[in-house]
This record gives C-alpha cells, sequence and structure tokens, in this order.
C-alpha cells in the first residue's frame, strides 16, 4: 500500500509513478484512508510534502495518530517526501522525519537513501549520512525524479515478501 498527502498534486503524481514500478501497489490519499484500509498490507509506503519550513502535510495531521496505534506486526514501512531543496534549504524533504519518529520504535523501516548528489543544507530527514527515504524535490530536480524511483524501488523489492 501507497499512503500519501499532497497539497498541489507533485506527491500524488510521485506516488503513482511509486505504484506504476509494483504490480499490485495500492495507492490510497492520506486524507481518506483508515488504518483498517492499511492492515492487509505487509509492505506500505508512505509520502508526504514538505509544507511550510519543515512541516509535514496537513492531510496526514488525523491519520498519523491513528497510524501510531497501529499494530505493525509482520510489517515493514518505507518513507518518501518531497520538498523544495533551494528554497527550503535548511529543512528540505522535512516532513519524513515526522513519518519516521512517529513509527520508527514501532516497526522496521527501510529504504533510506544516501544525500550525495542532493543540492540542499540541512533537514531533520537525514540521519547518520542519508535522509530515512527517498527525498524527491519537483521544484529543482525535477529531471533527477525517475531515476531516482527506479534505484529506490529496486532497493525496496529486496524487502517485499
Amino acid at each position: 500500500a501507497i499512503v500519501y498527502g499532497s497539497s498541489s498534486g507533485a506527491t500524488e503524481s510521485v506516488a503513482e509513478k511509486i505504484q506504476a514500478s509494483f504490480d499490485d501497489a495500492k495507492l490510497f490519499n492520506a486524507d481518506s484512508v483508515s488504518v483498517d484500509d492499511l492492515k492487509p498490507f505487509d509492505f506500505l509506503i508512505f509520502g508526504a510534502s514538505t509544507t511550510g519550513v519543515g512541516d509535514l502535510q496537513d492531510d496526514w495531521e488525523t491519520l498519523l495518530p491513528q497510524i501510531e496505534k497501529m499494530d505493525f506486526t509482520g510489517k515493514t514501512v518505507a518513507l518518501f517526501g518531497l520538498g523544495d531543496s533551494a528554497s527550503f534549504s535548511t529543512s528540505f524533504a522535512g516532513a519524513m522525519a515526522f513519518l519516521y519518529n512517529a513509527l520508527k520504535d514501532k516497526v522496521k523501516i527501510v529504504g533510506a537513501v544516501s544525500t550525495d548528489g542532493y543540492n540542499f543544507d540541512d533537514s531533520e530527514a537525514v540521519i547518520d549520512g542519508k535522509f530515512v527515504g527517498l527525498a524527491l524535490d519537483e521544484d529543482n530536480e525535477y529531471e533527477e525524479t525517475d531515476e531516482r524511483i527506479e534505484k529506490w524501488v529496486n532497493d525496496l523489492k529486496q524487502y517485499i515478501k
């Protein structure tokens, strides 16, 4: 299952690209999905755009507290996040940090991505030199998106049962 929160449509578009890379992935908008909808899935991908200065996209405000209470036994999670590495260079893709911090002690999170090749100054979504998931910049580095998705998805496929 792929769950995304998108204000401008960019995160939705990326979620659709990620979905197309998997044979049977289901796509859900964070503003209309329930925890019950996600229970059947062993592999979950959560994505959010970053709003303001490193803030989580609004559609996640109701869903994230519910997901934090979810039973993650037998589940694996991957994260992706969008941001603007030029205008918000010190908080790039920071929304992923909200998702990561809410889930890191509850479930195995896979799909960390090296910061090599990215142009930004700082991000709460970087731990030990890697993004906690796939970071994308559809404003300034859109030409990198498809290749970054392809590499990330190929890495994720090793974790899918």
